[in-house]
């Protein structure tokens, strides 16, 4: 379920879908069916599977750290600092970008801050609550 999360721009909203669709499938392992009204803490409890958004929140952090640490001039850190030119803007807000959330978390010198690996695990730990928290 979380094969490439890591690549994702995460949002409230996808947290919200990415835990729906595990309490739907704990609820299958277990045989479980919503009609018999078993809250999600004890499913949890039985199945003791880890919450999804701090997995993929811990896996997106992880990665970050590894893309920002590369040296050999590969295109994935390369993607991170492309803009588009698109011409005329839509209207409303931009949508997110997939280094907006790091950001909040390891301000904008997130690249030197994850040169320093004990102070990245550090930031780990805080990045992953905030979306943790959420719902």
């Amino acid at each position: 379920m979380n094969y490439g999360t890591e690549t994702w721009s995460l949002s409230m909203a996808l947290i919200r879908r990415l835990r729906v669709t595990q309490r739907a499938m704990e609820r299958a392992m277990l045989g479980v069916y919503l009609r018999d009204q078993i809250r999600n803490e004890e499913i949890h409890r039985r199945t003791r599977v880890t919450d999804i958004a701090r997995r993929v929140a811990k896996l997106k952090w992880q990665w970050a750290g590894h893309m920002a640490r590369r040296t050999d001039g590969r295109w994935g850190l390369k993607m991170l600092e492309w803009r588009p030119r698109t011409g005329k803007r839509s209207v409303g807000q931009p949508p997110t970008m997939w280094t907006d959330d790091i950001k909040r978390v390891a301000r904008s010198r997130w690249r030197q801050a994850a040169q320093d690996r004990v102070l990245w695990n550090s930031l780990q730990k805080t990045y992953v609550q905030q979306w943790t928290s959420v719902g």
